[in-house]
């Protein structure tokens, strides 16, 4: 889920951001300090913005730094339990395949991908699914449920699980082709037929 926060906070601008503009100097601050890094409570920071309400630049003894107690604007993303998403596939296993969720990549294991026979081709480096002859490779687009969660400090450290199991769940070519309307035996009779006065002419 991807939420937008105000935070408040109090940030040190060293010396040597003095010469440039205050609110930049903020900016690059939090952006250098936050980014990219994960809170345990909001998920990861992507992106820092919006610096206002900037009070203060008291000067501590001893220290040459100036202090601010700013509020500014965070979009966070954390991995929830039950989330659906399109994601693509970024790596194929013999055991599974690995998903793109944004900052994260979720796995989905081979027993969670189909209700079909499942097979590695190493040759290919694709997955084989036996009774429907559908594949799962590199690049394709995904939607896949969450089904665990374990948030860590870091994002490589974060481990998320994934299932393509279930009602609008799988590869997204598969699923456009159980939309599209099948036709019926009289359908297609007509359709021989036609073709087969086609070709008597």
């Amino acid at each position: 889920m991807y939420k937008v926060l105000t935070v408040s906070d109090t940030i040190r601008v060293p010396p040597s951001y003095f010469a440039m503009e205050l609110n930049s100097s903020i900016l690059r601050i939090l952006q250098d300090r936050y980014e990219r890094k994960v809170d345990l409570e909001n998920g990861v920071v992507l992106k820092i913005w919006n610096i206002h309400d900037i009070k203060g630049g008291r000067v501590v003894l001893g220290d040459g730094a100036a202090y601010y107690d700013v509020k500014y604007n965070v979009l966070t993303y954390i991995p929830e339990t039950h989330e659906v998403l399109n994601g693509e596939v970024t790596e194929v296993m013999d055991f599974g395949v690995f998903i793109n969720i944004g900052p994260f990549d979720g796995l989905v294991h081979l027993s969670q991908i189909a209700n079909d026979f499942i097979t590695f081709d190493k040759k290919s480096g694709n997955l084989l699914l036996k009774g429907s002859k559908h594949t799962v490779k590199k690049g394709d687009v995904v939607r896949a449920k969450i089904v665990s969660v374990s948030m860590k400090p870091t994002i490589p450290e974060t481990k998320i699980a994934m299932t393509m199991k279930g009602d609008g769940l799988g590869n997204i070519s598969w699923l456009y082709e159980e939309e599209k309307p099948k036709k019926t035996k009289k359908e297609k009779e007509e359709k021989t037929a036609k073709e087969a006065k086609a070709k008597k002419k």
